[in-house]
């Protein structure tokens, strides 16, 4: 049995478990060494009993794991990535999964993803708000997404009405956006968003911790918040209620040792006041995007020191830049861009690299001042 198939089924009756991390090995051992007890997906798929219960696993899991229903799940999920050569499954174990993720409380053991994978590993900021917001506060949603999108980010966001859904159709170009959702990944809600959904699938990515065919629950949309928030460097709440999902995803990031800003209101204003609750917590008032962007250059130092220390390859040098990959992996990168810059798709053709190892390196020279990003173009600087 293969990887995959091992760890559909252990994902199938372990869910997100913590146990399930904690006995999973992860390929790249840079991101996070492995325990002396952790195991590859197949190797812990067919251990004994006792192995599994000296895992942390409870009593039938492997049972589950092995039986009937797992194996439906796992040719469900199969048949759904057969359909679309942009659906993927990224798990716990995997070296593509998104580093900054993985500093989140009970980060969720697999991702379906539908999209440009990729952009899970680009820098990210999450603009989210009232599903009701004000005129001015949808507009706002909209500029300020906008801006964060030409100054290099991806806006991440939970596809739900107003806010979200005002970020990231202002966002479908390049850099692009990322849509974190409560549902399988082939489901959407609100159901009038399908449209918007298929548009950010295809130019940017959907992203959900369910497996294809799981529809909206209300207990989703609150565990979703840890994903946007795990996923971004920061976490912009443009409008917000007293009581607004919004402020989950607020604390998650706080917590997470993320930024978080909020958008100051009128006091009249009752979508305001949740924002006005946030400053008063800590949040950053923010009343123009550029001093988000402004922050997040400002912790360049601490942001790559996250960055390298998640990264699967211990930082080097290679002529003419600090890289955080060994020399022949930067220096591909560095050739690649030649005098004219490049596209990421072209980053990719000419080094050869994958998206998972060329994205933290764009991040990482970015921050650092080597490279600039006009348009969805990577340009060397100076």
């Amino acid at each position: 049995m293969d990887s995959l198939d091992a760890f559909l089924r252990l994902h199938h009756a372990a869910g997100n478990a913590g146990w399930l991390r904690e006995a999973l090995r992860p390929t790249d051992t840079g991101a996070a060494m492995a325990s002396p007890g952790q195991r590859a997906p197949a190797d812990l798929f067919d251990a004994p009993v006792a192995e599994w219960l000296s895992s942390g696993a409870p009593i039938g899991a492997r049972e589950d794991a092995h039986g009937p229903e797992a194996a439906a799940h796992v040719a469900s999920v199969r048949r759904w990535l057969e359909a679309d050569p942009a659906h993927a499954v990224i798990g716990w174990y995997d070296a593509d999964y998104p580093s900054l993720l993985r500093e989140v409380a009970n980060p969720p053991t697999a991702l379906f993803v539908q999209g440009h994978a990729e952009r899970l590993w680009w820098p990210q900021i999450a603009v989210v708000g009232s599903r009701a917001p004000t005129p001015s506060g949808r507009e706002r949603a909209a500029q300020w997404a906008r801006a964060f999108a030409d100054a290099g980010f991806v806006v991440t966001s939970g596809l739900a009405a107003g806010v979200d859904a005002a970020a990231h159709a202002a966002t479908l170009g390049d850099p692009g956006t990322v849509a974190v959702t409560g549902t399988g990944p082939d489901r959407c809600f609100p159901a009038a968003h399908r449209p918007l959904q298929a548009d950010i699938a295809a130019r940017g990515c959907v992203v959900s911790e369910h497996a294809p065919g799981v529809e909206a629950r209300a207990e989703h949309f609150p565990s979703r918040n840890r994903i946007i928030a795990g996923l971004s460097l920061a976490t912009v709440v443009i409008e917000a209620a007293q009581r607004s999902g919004a402020l989950i995803t607020a604390r998650l990031a706080a917590e997470t040792g993320r930024d978080v800003f909020a958008l100051p209101g009128t006091p009249e204003n009752l979508k305001a006041r949740g924002c006005h609750r946030l400053i008063r917590d800590g949040a950053t008032l923010a009343d123009d995007p550029s001093q988000v962007i402004e922050a997040l250059a400002a912790g360049t130092g601490e942001a790559i020191g996250r960055l390298r220390s998640a990264l699967r390859t211990p930082v080097s040098k290679a002529p003419g830049i600090e890289a955080t990959r060994p020399i022949g992996e930067a220096g591909r990168v560095w050739r690649a861009l030649g005098h004219d810059g490049a596209r990421f798709d072209e980053l990719l053709t000419r080094s050869g690299l994958t998206s998972a190892t060329l994205a933290p390196i764009l991040l990482a020279l970015e921050l650092e001042g080597r490279l600039t990003q006009q348009h969805g173009v990577y340009l060397p600087s100076g």
